[in-house]
């Protein structure tokens, strides 16, 4: 809710012109009242209308400088006319009318080309950037026709007292936690400018390859390609570019030029997603980055965790070898870093970045549960030992074989049933990595339904497992682990839930049934249920203010933790998250740290201010009625390994998009950037 002057957003009409601000009509959406902690904001235009905070806002000169950021963008794609010429006639008769050279028929010239752009323009900025200009026109007539009559500027025409600071936006680029560039790699694509493709990721999502693979994708679920038929999908159209650099050898694809080396370093503490997004874009700012990591690879959970078929290795090594190959980038394998490590960086490095992942799997909480039980294997142990193997042909551990009773130096189930608890990404990979270890029967256990194991994980996840045979038990929980007389897994006591709804509107609970106990009996039992973090090597004396989860505490948008210099980003600032998260919080934390350690100041950029902004006040519009765009074309399907196939074999089970597929793919977006602008 916001207080506002005036307001035309959405269906939303607003008009407090005359009334006491006390008596003001309260906006039902999130303006950004507030710019930044010390500017308030006086006026918000963009796709959707405009609203006002302040009775003294030049209106006109807003709609001015509104059209003229087409210009400045200049993201019409120039493929039609009321794109291309009709946002220079609004800018150029608006520049007119707040210059006090204005004249009637000015008036009616807008109206007409903005009403016709509306209509015609072929991408969504050309739609959209004359909306909140016609509400003006229609809603200040006075105050136009005042300027028209009286041959004079706007009042605050000349002032530079007032900053407009705009961003072009996409509901997909805002719904993605790294804020990619969607539509730029989409057109890329259509147009075969496969390197401006992967160029348009990276400038704010390094790792094309593993997020054009393994991303949950929320920027499908927030595309209003779905309100007309199905949405892009996105996410397989961003590993187009990356395979087509790899193909054809044209390493490295940077966004641009690296800066030079400044003689500033920072220590990073883990080489995940997040570590490597964080080196990434320090050293594309000149600051040289030691990353120490202490498996004995590179790579994070998403070397260890996520299995083969998901995510090839050789594919992740070429993200790697892209931050690797920036100068001033030095990676420090095995190497545990303890508190003491912490305490020598402060002194050696300009900053430190925490990303060491949340690598501890959490109990589920059972009676007689206990880490010493044979067959009791945490997620995370259970898929390094998987993928250690079947990546780097790196052997289980002797004390892991003998705890988990494997008599091969890798992990064979067979004739072994596996039971794991969990309903997230996690737990899926331990499922189907289980199948293609030989189990002979893999059930998991998830307290609540099928539709939210798709929402935790992606459709295609869930249905795959199902094909590949694992057996999907809702609403349960383990009640106890039974063990044998030599204190190995003999069964599972398993409780039955059922949904409750809450007679207030809440959240459904869960209620035990009575009675509908059962028992199964298995080999292993995989708790996937979550993760924690190791914080062990943060020194006691720092006193570094944590959340209620165990995991680093920032303001979630500095990722500047209560020790001043030391940020972090990833799993070990919000817990177990998805990739893309990480990616965004470590891009969003190198960021500020470039400049940290330039000035010893925390601050952001405009564009990360309004990316907060802009989130806050949502850009997708599920309700919203798409027209002019033609409906029903199909959304292509990339060819997936046999379920035959896949089950016995750790070959990556989506093969992609042919060019073909691709093409017709990218030739569905609609292109929808939309402006928007503050006036501070």
């Amino acid at each position: 809710m916001s207080k506002v002057y005036f307001s035309t957003w959405k269906d939303e009409f607003i008009d407090n012109r005359g009334k006491p601000p006390e008596e003001w009509r309260e906006s039902a959406y999130n303006f950004p009242l507030h710019y930044n902690t010390d500017r308030d904001s006086k006026a918000f235009i963009g796709w959707a209308g405009v609203a006002l905070f302040d009775p003294d806002v030049d209106v006109v000169k807003l709609a001015t400088e509104y059209a003229y950021q087409y210009q400045v963008y200049s993201e019409a794609c120039g493929r039609c006319a009321p794109g291309r010429w009709g946002g220079r006639i609004l800018y150029d008769l608006f520049d007119k009318i707040a210059r006090g050279e204005g004249e009637w028929r000015d008036v009616d010239h807008l109206k007409e080309v903005g009403r016709t752009m509306m209509e015609t323009s072929k991408c969504e900025i050309g739609r959209t950037v004359p909306k909140p200009l016609l509400d003006i026109l229609e809603h200040f007539g006075e105050e136009i026709g005042e300027l028209i009559e009286k041959k004079r500027p706007s009042h605050g025409y000349q002032s530079g007292e007032v900053s407009y600071i705009s961003k072009v936006t996409a509901p997909c680029m805002d719904a993605c936690p790294a804020h990619v560039d969607i539509p730029a790699y989409i057109e890329g694509v259509r147009d075969l400018r496969f390197d401006d493709s992967l160029q348009a990721t990276r400038k704010t999502m390094p790792l094309a390859h593993t997020c054009g693979r393994v991303c949950p994708h929320p920027c499908e679920d927030e595309c209003r390609r779905a309100n007309l038929d199905e949405p892009i999908s996105i996410m397989e159209l961003k590993r187009i570019g990356a395979d087509f650099e790899d193909d054809h050898s044209l390493f490295w694809l940077h966004p641009r030029e690296p800066k030079p080396l400044n003689g500033k370093r920072v220590a990073i503490i883990g080489a995940g997603p997040a570590g490597l997004t964080g080196a990434y874009y320090l050293a594309m700012e000149g600051v040289a980055c030691d990353i120490y990591e202490e498996l004995p690879v590179l790579g994070g959970e998403v070397a260890v965790g996520v299995p083969q078929y998901r995510m090839p290795i050789e594919k992740y090594k070429r993200d790697i070898e892209l931050v690797g190959s920036l100068p001033g980038v030095k990676f420090i394998t095995g190497k545990r870093v303890e508190a003491d490590d912490m305490r020598r960086f402060e002194k050696e490095y300009d900053a430190i970045l925490v990303a060491t992942g949340t690598r501890i799997s959490k109990k589920i909480r059972a009676k007689n549960e206990r880490p010493e039980i044979k067959g009791y294997w945490g997620a995370i142990n259970f898929l390094d030992c998987i993928n250690l193997w079947v990546k780097y042909g790196i052997p289980v551990p002797e004390e892991v074989r003998k705890q988990q009773m494997l008599d091969k130096e890798y992990v064979d189930l067979t004739g072994k049933t596996l039971v794991c608890v969990g309903g997230g990404f996690t737990s899926m990979d331990v499922v189907r990595c289980a199948i293609r270890a030989n189990a002979e029967k893999v059930i998991m256990l998830y307290r609540r339904d099928e539709a939210t194991i798709i929402r935790n994980t992606t459709y295609e996840e869930y249905h795959e497992a199902v094909e590949e045979g694992v057996e999907f038990i809702f609403y349960s929980a383990v009640e106890e682990i039974i063990t044998d007389e030599e204190d190995r897994i003999k069964a599972l006591k398993v409780n039955r839930f059922e949904l409750i709804p809450d007679p207030n509107g809440g959240r459904p609970q869960l209620k035990k049934i009575e009675g509908a106990d059962f028992t199964i009996e298995c080999d292993y039992l995989v708790p996937a249920v979550s993760q924690s973090a190791d914080l062990s090597h943060l020194p006691e004396e720092w006193e570094i203010e944590l959340t209620s989860w165990g995991t680093i505490k920032t303001d979630g948008k500095t990722y500047m933790s209560s020790r001043k210099g030391v940020f972090a980003a990833g799993d070990c600032e919000y817990g177990p998250m998805t990739i893309v998260n990480a990616v965004g919080q470590a891009k969003r934390a190198a960021s500020v740290m470039s400049r940290y350690v330039e000035s010893g100041e925390i601050t952001l950029t405009d564009e990360e201010i309004m990316e907060d902004h802009l989130r806050a006040l949502k850009v997708y519009d599920k309700k919203e009625k798409i027209r002019g765009w033609l409906p029903g074309l199909p959304r292509q399907k990339s060819e997936i390994l046999s379920v035959e196939e896949r089950k016995h074999s750790n070959r990556e089970v989506n093969l992609g998009l042919t060019q073909e597929q691709a093409i017709a793919e990218s030739e569905r977006c609609m292109r929808c950037y939309y402006i928007a602008m503050v006036a501070v």
